[in-house]
């Protein structure tokens, strides 16, 4: 067994701890990575929180890590030591369903292996990025271009494949118009890859505080959702809008931004339940839908992208001792945008 230094919490009201993890040996097709730096992800809180239902502390978050390959098992073909890799949001699938033959282990019809808080093939709780090693299945691990800085490359393995994917899937691109509803870490990244799509970007904000970094990052329009003019002014307007608030929202009020055959998909993913009046659903052909990060296979094309693209998020990187506090500042809405833990402060 492979010991490795981490922070981990005891409940949904305790703070982060020093502690001390085991990783599982080796087997076959496995992958030692040395973390160098773990992303800070709103789901990481609301999963340390209790709120999406029973945790198994204690626990260990963080599914957007960032590193370099130290061992490799006895029949991995994919990656040598030295290699520069990411893991995302799952380390594991059957690899049998058919979802999972399409490349869409996300989807896996007996459920993917989230990197933590979940439990693995061989019956351990799994323990995410908030440590200074992980063991991972070569399938599930994904090469950082030598452009992409480890810091940068983080936040990409959930925030970047989360807002590509619906981009990807739902073609935007020239001639389509794309709203970002909110601008947060989720936000951020799906105007910079929208815009790099070709397609015209509008964010959605409650205020107008963010306006200069949207227009930077790629919008080409900017617009607060706390005035009333604003649904009016654009009503019939979107081909697609990606919502990345992780709060609940007026969705019938969205919904009337659509144009015909448009959609609105939720990658945001509040505690709530939310809900619509089908008519406005009904009344032009609309959709609403969900999207949930991407497959292997496109979260490499993902980062690929982004390095062609010189896409890269706004980060804050912090040490392993200010996770609480990120976490405050987080649900505060105070960064820009992305908070980042250097591990090597572990």
């Amino acid at each position: 067994m492979i010991t490795a230094k981490a922070r981990a919490v005891d409940g949904p009201d305790k703070p982060f701890r020093v502690a001390e993890i085991k990783r599982r040996d080796l087997d076959l097709h496995d992958v030692l990575i040395e973390i160098k730096y773990a992303g800070i992800c709103h789901s990481d809180i609301h999963t340390a929180h209790g709120e999406w239902g029973p945790v198994n502390y204690p626990l260990v978050p963080g599914h957007e890590i960032a590193g370099i390959v130290t061992d490799v098992g006895t029949e991995v073909s994919k990656y040598k030591v030295g290699d520069r890799v990411g893991v995302g949001c799952m380390v594991d699938s059957c690899g049998d369903c058919e979802n999972c033959r399409k490349g869409e282990e996300q989807y896996c019809l007996k459920g993917n292996v989230p990197t933590y808080a979940g439990v693995d093939k061989y019956g351990e709780p799994t323990q995410g990025g908030y440590s200074t090693h992980i063991v991972v299945t070569e399938d599930f691990v994904v090469r950082i271009p030598d452009s992409i800085g480890f810091d940068a490359a983080a936040p990409l393995l959930c925030a970047g494949i989360t807002t590509y994917s619906p981009l990807n899937h739902w073609g935007a691109g020239p001639g389509k118009k794309v709203a970002v509803v909110g601008m947060g870490g989720l936000g951020h990244m799906a105007v910079q890859i929208a815009h790099a799509m070709g397609a015209e970007v509008t964010v959605l904000s409650q205020t107008l505080k963010k306006k200069d970094d949207g227009l930077a990052l790629g919008a080409d329009h900017y617009y607060a959702t706390s005035d009333p003019e604003t649904f009016e002014k654009l009503a019939g307007t979107f081909d697609l809008m990606i919502n990345t608030v992780s709060a609940k929202i007026n969705l019938d009020a969205y919904l009337g931004l659509l144009n015909l055959d448009g959609t609105l998909v939720n990658v945001g993913a509040p505690a709530e339940p939310l809900s619509l009046n089908v008519f406005n659903l009904i009344g032009h052909r609309r959709s609403f839908a969900g999207s949930m990060i991407g497959g292997i296979r496109e979260t490499q094309e993902m980062l690929d992208f982004c390095a062609e693209h010189n896409i890269a998020p706004k980060i804050e990187v912090i040490s392993a001792d200010q996770i609480d506090e990120a976490y405050e500042r987080v649900l505060a809405s105070d960064v820009k945008y992305r908070f980042v833990i250097d591990i090597s402060t572990m």
